[in-house]
């Protein structure tokens, strides 16, 4: 076990390094090749922070363990918003843009209600719980309008943040793409392998295992780039890093691996839905109450309490 423990640590930062050298090279060549910053920052840069999630679950829907997938993609969305955003607005109160509110924010809260619409056969028709094929699709196609709207967005001039890429030489990106890529299958090997074998080990489920330990170690970017936006007092960034985490990690992840292999759900994991809706809905509520459109400190003490007694929760 303690070999498992150490290759599942390896596995993470194989992962989190390859993911970052990958988009740095790619953006560096996308700029090279004269692709606007914000056309990098809404491709290459979005999908290079999901990309952690999207290649585990992509390797635990081919293994068969489609408890782990559901269960990644719910408990990062869950950190999201309770852990990184309470921890954020604790540092520094965080102030939510109009689209954000608006838009955004109820899209994630969707996207969250969607998993258990989709998800919920057996109560809506009688029939086994499962996230099938054509439901994956029409997550993706949900995705498919967010990515339209975000190209919108930016072309009406409300995204204009400059994305500073690295300065590679061609050869050097091209060479830095691959070692990303085998960084990222390398590292979504090991984790995969390596939790399966822990929760055989320990004898608790994969849904666990997925819920704790690899939904909070491949969210580690986000938590990264959240508190140093924070620091910075960009706070624009650092929710609308989160809210757009979570819409990818729905709409585009959970979308890829159903289409990989249909996915059996749990019948607890119904509860992990729940607690994600009510993520999204105290996220909405929030930033209502107190001082206009902000997450104050107080809200973020309510945000991170609520995680940890949802991981005490878990552990008992």
């Amino acid at each position: 076990m303690i070999l498992d423990i150490l290759l599942i640590l390896a596995g993470f930062a194989a992962l989190i390094y390859g993911a970052t050298k990958l988009v740095d090279a790619a953006s560096s060549l996308a700029a090279k090749m004269g692709v606007p910053s914000i056309v990098i920052g809404l491709t290459i840069v979005a999908f290079g922070t999901s990309a952690p999630e999207l290649v585990v679950n992509v390797f635990a829907a081919v293994s068969g363990s489609t408890q782990m997938v559901l269960g990644n993609v719910l408990g990062s969305n869950i950190f999201n918003v309770l852990a990184i955003l309470g921890i954020s607005s604790i540092i520094y109160p965080l102030t939510v843009k109009t689209n954000t509110t608006w838009i955004e924010i109820p899209l994630s809260l969707l996207a969250a209600i969607c998993v258990f619409v989709i998800g919920a056969d057996y109560l809506l028709d009688g029939q086994e719980n499962l996230i099938s094929r054509s439901d994956a699709i029409t997550l993706l196609l949900f995705f498919l309008i967010f990515l339209v709207y975000n190209l919108f967005t930016a072309k009406s001039g409300a995204g204009e943040e400059e994305i500073v890429t690295e300065e590679y030489s061609t050869g050097k990106a091209v060479l830095f793409i691959v070692f990303g890529l085998a960084g990222l299958i390398v590292g979504g090997r090991l984790i995969v392998t390596s939790a399966v074998s822990i929760a055989e080990v320990i004898g608790i489920s994969e849904r666990i295992i997925g819920l704790t330990v690899v939904s909070i170690g491949t969210s580690l970017p986000e938590l990264a780039t959240s508190i140093i936006a924070v620091r910075k007092k960009n706070v624009d960034i650092a929710i609308g890093n989160v809210v757009g985490s979570n819409i990818f990690n729905i709409f585009f992840i959970l979308g890829v691996s159903g289409t990989v292999m249909p996915l059996t759900i749990d019948e607890n994991a119904f509860f992990d839905i729940t607690v994600n809706i009510v993520a999204g809905l105290l996220l909405f509520l929030f930033v209502f109450t107190g001082k206009g459109r902000q997450l104050e400190r107080w809200e973020g003490i309510v945000l991170l309490g609520s995680y940890i007694a949802y991981l005490m929760y878990l552990v008992i």
